[in-house]
């Protein structure tokens, strides 16, 4: 597969958390299919089903939400039926996981690609340890599928942050490029970077990146016949530790959203 770094400088790989689905637009009655990977640059290994990872795993459709059926082990940890038409959206949030960063470069060049700059000096202000930095981090991430026509619009699902589309890649006219709003706490994050993953047909992924205006919404640029993986991270100061009673430091929240836009998607 080949990787092509675009419009931005990736001092340190970040590892994102995302919906992988095999086939974004299916016919009522066929099986949505999707990995949940972990990895970077839009390659990754693909992660089992396993509930006591998961805080919520969960599809709404046409006003319905209903759990994602599993078993203990299941890798594609999503595969099952759906029948009525419409615009599907799968959700997964995990639990808390954490890190301790090795050195305090590795923690620096991680703030800085997510845009958060502030981090480091707030940091410092407080006189906070650099050796072994401690972080708490959870992923809420989301996916678009089509069934049928793929009629519908994304759901806010509640979560602590999650990226929100405001246009149906399935059904809309994206001429204008693909607007998504970006959600902390049920409100807009203005000033706010959204990383763009886009992986052509051959497999080719370019990365770049836009940011919210006033109104927490990005316009994302696409291409017709191209797969997306959006992600936006929150870093915040936190008072949780852990089970063993060593405190956390910082908190990162992982929004991320893929879908796919047609081949034969309206773009001028």
């Amino acid at each position: 597969m080949t990787i092509c770094i675009a419009c931005i400088a990736l001092p340190a790989k970040t590892h994102e958390f995302w919906i992988d689905t095999v086939d974004y637009q299916i016919e009522p009655g066929e099986a949505i299919v999707a990995d949940l990977r972990v990895g970077t640059e839009y390659e990754g290994s693909s992660q089992s089903f396993i509930p006591r990872r998961f805080e919520r795993f969960q599809y709404a459709l046409n006003g319905q939400e209903l759990d994602v059926p599993g078993i203990l082990g299941d890798r594609p940890a999503a595969n099952f039926p759906v029948e009525d038409e419409g615009l599907v959206v799968v959700v997964h949030q995990t639990t808390d996981l954490s890190v301790t960063w090795s050195t305090w470069e590795k923690f620096q060049n991680f703030v800085v690609h997510k845009d958060a700059d502030w981090v480091l000096s707030e940091h410092e202000a407080e006189g906070l340890e650099k050796d072994g930095v401690r972080e708490v981090y959870s992923r809420y991430a989301k996916s678009l599928i089509a069934v049928g026509a793929g009629e519908g619009s994304d759901v806010t699902t509640g979560m602590l942050t999650e990226l929100v589309a405001l246009e149906n890649p399935y059904t809309d006219d994206l001429s204008d490029g693909f607007a998504v709003s970006v959600l902390y706490e049920g409100k807009p994050r203005e000033d706010t970077q959204v990383e763009i993953f886009q992986r052509a047909p051959d497999g080719t992924v370019e990365i770049s990146t836009v940011k919210t205006d006033q109104a927490g919404v990005a316009l994302v640029p696409v291409l017709a016949g191209h797969e997306y993986m959006l992600d936006s991270v929150v870093l915040r100061r936190t008072d949780k530790a852990s089970d063993a009673g060593e405190p956390y430091v910082w908190e990162s929240l992982w929004a991320n959203l893929t879908f796919e836009v047609p081949t034969d998607a309206a773009i001028n």
